[in-house]
């Protein structure tokens, strides 16, 4: 593992991961198209050593791809770390003397999960306080056309309960709004937003720390869906990843403990009975802009850092992004305690086109009927995956990822109207679909073999043929699936559109009609998917249609209008080409187009 970012981006060095890159480039927008195309292709972490205007270097895409966010993780592979839980989990000690023996290897394991106190650290070799504090000098990135300002974007956010004393470490965008004040993202869900509600409550002030950089399982640690337990923090988590304690230091200005080996540390307070104001927008994991909406604010007391610093940034957007390969660390890491509450449970996936909460793949052993809805149901109970938009459930033994390929042989064992069930319940904060924020509906598929009190085998679907219509743009086909993209003009076009296009022989066969806007080819799985699901509420754009041949589940991915009961809908976060002509030049010379 690695002490510091120093050491880690010295290791990518070594391996030929890390791109340094001398030329002066903008932190507004500029950076963005660059690690924008290392992402999408799989290129190398970027060192941008002269952002203009600012004080500091920048690196982005620590956790650029699998290989890499295992690395950072000290595994082989990102399967490795469910390997790692499961060892744990199968040392079960017995009372007495053979208990004390079978224990030991599990002390092994967790030789570094508790946090050391030091009093020292890199950290704090250059302290600034007060009216010195200038966020300014920091190369916060401004990373989509429409954003409300910078914002910082790997922050490890550090609050403790002012009840409990329980510590947090989570992951919150901040937009910067003035040389030591900030904005604060704390969703509904969030622990941090917890922690500020019971500060209201008591009429207190909430400290705040926040690091940025250090080994990078802190960054990763900030942002896994650790269960609240007693005494248990993130950095145990890091701990008990690294095989060896996470040093911490006493901050300067506010009473919490912060990683002696960060970058960088913002120290300060929020205010509860100081007004709200607008953060936004913001091009979010969505791959669309969040919109405008009242946060706290966090001001800065002081702002402290190692000598040589460098400031670590993402970017997120239309996926993949490297947030998606943290994303599948946490699926990993946490599949098997899930095994622990779903036994049936062989294995899940969250595809990266459906950017964590919006779909679900989960594969069973199947003994008896309605299990599909039952591990379903499950899942739907634990943690964030309660905020799950649609879950697909197969057989062991079919492979939960590639994400579209385990949704394709779900349909082969699909009836739409027995095996298909839409609910309701809590969504993502930052879902634009459902009608009302953080609720709406919910879609599972059960595809899993049907036995004979769910009705017996479902025969193998026909694949459709093309189908006619001329509001159509484009058609894709597979087995039991139609898709096709339009150009939305109207209210409840497409569900005309649906009618009409499955009363015709051709779509014979559809058995799934994905509906999505024109502006991805329904020939890409992936684009599709991401589409589909980001403008979808169960609740309202998934329907049975009954066709000549049978029911044909319609799925609406396409934007609303208010008239069909949509909030005001959100454009996707792009770059123009001209920001991309600009940064031409560096594109074409490190090969990363």
């Amino acid at each position: 593992m690695f002490r510091n970012l120093g050491a880690y981006l010295r290791a990518l060095k070594a391996r030929g991961e890390l791109l340094e890159i001398e030329e002066p480039v903008s932190a507004e927008l500029e950076i963005t198209a660059l690690a924008d195309r290392a992402f999408k292709t799989g290129g190398p972490a970027l060192l941008f050593k002269n952002v203009r205007e600012k004080d500091f270097p920048l690196v982005i895409g620590l956790f650029g791809t699998p290989e890499r966010t295992a690395f950072a993780l000290g595994v082989r592979n990102l399967d490795e770390l469910a390997e790692r839980v499961e060892r744990l989990l199968a040392l079960a000690p017995e009372p007495g003397v053979r208990g004390l023996v079978a224990l030991l290897p599990k002390l092994k394991e967790l030789k570094g999960l508790f946090p050391k106190r030091v009093a020292r650290a890199p950290v704090q070799e250059v302290v600034q306080s007060g009216e010195a504090v200038d966020l300014s000098r920091l190369p916060v990135q401004k990373c989509w056309p429409k954003d409300g300002g910078p914002f910082i974007t790997l922050p490890q956010v550090i609050t403790e309960d002012p009840e409990t004393g329980e510590l947090n470490v989570g992951m919150y965008r901040m937009q910067v709004v003035g040389r030591n004040r900030t904005l604060m993202h704390w969703q509904l869900h969030k622990t941090g937003r917890r922690h500020f509600e019971k500060a209201r409550a008591l009429g207190k002030r909430l400290p705040v720390a926040v690091a940025l950089g250090g080994d990078p399982v802190l960054a990763y640690a900030a942002t896994a869906p650790l269960p609240e337990l007693p005494g248990i923090s993130e950095y145990h988590l890091a701990g008990f990843l690294r095989g060896r304690p996470v040093e911490l230091v006493q901050a300067k200005t506010v009473d919490l403990p912060v990683p002696a080996e960060a970058e960088f540390v913002l120290e300060g307070y929020v205010d509860p009975a100081e007004p709200f104001e607008l953060e936004g927008p913001f091009g979010d994991h969505t791959g669309f802009y969040t919109p405008k909406d009242r946060f706290p604010v966090f001001h800065v007391t002081a702002l402290t850092h190692r000598k040589g610093a460098i400031y670590p940034s993402t970017i997120v957007g239309v996926p993949p992004m490297e947030d998606a390969w943290l994303i599948e660390a946490s699926e990993r890491l946490f599949l098997p305690p899930a095994k622990t509450v779903v036994p049936e449970l062989v294995d899940y996936h969250m595809p990266p086109e459906g950017v964590a909460h919006n779909w679900v793949n989960l594969s069973i052993e199947k003994r008896f009927p309605g299990q599909g809805f039952k591990a379903a149901y499950a899942l739907l109970g634990l943690g964030q995956m309660s905020l799950t938009k649609m879950m697909v459930v197969v057989d062991a033994g079919v492979p939960v990822k590639p994400g579209f390929s385990a949704f394709l042989k779900a349909v082969e064992n699909l009836d739409p109207k027995a095996h298909a069930l839409i609910l309701k319940g809590p969504l993502d904060e930052l879902d634009h679909a459902p009608k009302e924020v953080a609720y709406g509906g919910k879609l599972i598929l059960d595809g899993t073999a049907k036995l004979p009190a769910e009705g017996g085998p479902v025969p193998p679907p026909p694949t459709p043929g093309p189908v006619a219509h001329p509001e159509a743009r484009a058609q894709a086909t597979w087995p039991g699936v139609l898709a096709l993209t339009l150009e939305k003009r109207r209210p409840h076009q497409a569900r005309a559109l649906a009618r009409e296009v499955l009363g015709q022989e051709a779509a014979r066969g559809t058995r799934v009609l994905l509906l999505t806007d024109a502006r991805v080819d329904p020939k890409n799985p992936y684009l599709l998917m991401w589409l589909l699901l980001a403008n979808l509420d169960p609740a309202r754009d998934a329907w049975m249609e009954e066709a000549p041949f049978g029911a044909v589940l319609v799925l609406d991915g396409t934007t609303k209008f208010p008239e069909e009961g949509a909030r005001p809908w959100p454009e996707v976060a792009e770059l123009p080409e001209a920001v991309f002509e600009r940064v031409r030049p560096l594109l074409d010379r490190y090969r990363l187009d």
